[in-house]
């Protein structure tokens, strides 16, 4: 807690433009003072410091975050703005964020939407997650995807009446389950998601920021914007 404390106030310091800062303790006279005539700067401050937390937590995965699975891509493939989704299908918010990605996607040709399947809530979560990277390899993951989120439930005949609603070759994409094809891509997405501290389901990556939950299309269109302008 300390050292939050201190870099806080370092922030704050910056921000007003103290010339003077004690590391070793809380800051000097000045800080203090400044902290006291101007307290609406703390939630400012903090918020800075969580946008810089989060940005150290990105940068050094950022190369592997935004290399999807193989055909695992909603939208432009080539687009050059990139917004990676965390999803689980047994999620509600996941679901309700569905209309919310393709309105996105709508409104944004050069955007490229990088799913990672996110299986954390339950095994059926899994089995579901298996069965959408077997589509993928197939060339059917829009079609699987849109059709799971409009399933009735979780089940191995939910799954399977996705897939087919899909086109997937389901004794191709069994073999490749089966075989374990898709497991090591699901455990490194686990380890993503807990490199960045996902709160939970659906979780956004858009440049250097992280949004958890369903947080709507309003405020996903403002981030791709700003990634637009740098």
């Amino acid at each position: 807690m300390r050292w939050i404390i201190t870099a806080l106030l370092a922030l704050i310091a910056g921000f007003a433009g103290a010339a003077a800062f004690s590391f070793s303790g809380l800051g000097d006279g000045r800080t203090r003072d400044y902290l006291m005539a101007n307290p609406e700067v703390l939630p400012e401050a903090m918020a800075e410091l969580q946008r810089r937390d989060t940005a150290e937590r990105i940068a050094p995965l950022r190369a592997e975050l935004t290399e999807p699975f193989p055909g695992a891509v909603l939208g432009n493939p080539q687009g050059t703005i990139t917004l990676i989704e965390f999803s689980d299908y047994a999620c509600s918010f996941c679901r309700q964020s569905l209309a919310d990605v393709n309105a996105l996607i709508a409104d944004n040709p050069d955007l490229r939407v990088v799913l990672r399947e996110y299986p954390v809530l339950s095994a059926e979560s899994a089995d579901a997650a298996r069965m959408a990277l077997a589509a993928a390899q197939q060339g059917k993951f829009e079609a699987f995807h849109n059709a799971m989120f409009a399933a009735d439930g979780l089940s191995e005949e939910a799954i399977t009446a996705a897939a087919q609603t899909a086109g997937v070759d389901l004794a191709a994409a069994r073999a490749a389950i089966d075989a374990g094809t898709f497991d090591t891509q699901l455990e490194n997405n686990v380890f993503l998601g807990q490199s960045l501290r996902l709160s939970g389901t659906p979780a956004f990556i858009i440049g250097d920021e992280v949004f958890n939950g369903a947080v709507g299309v309003e405020v996903l269109a403002e981030a791709i914007a700003e990634a637009r302008d740098l």
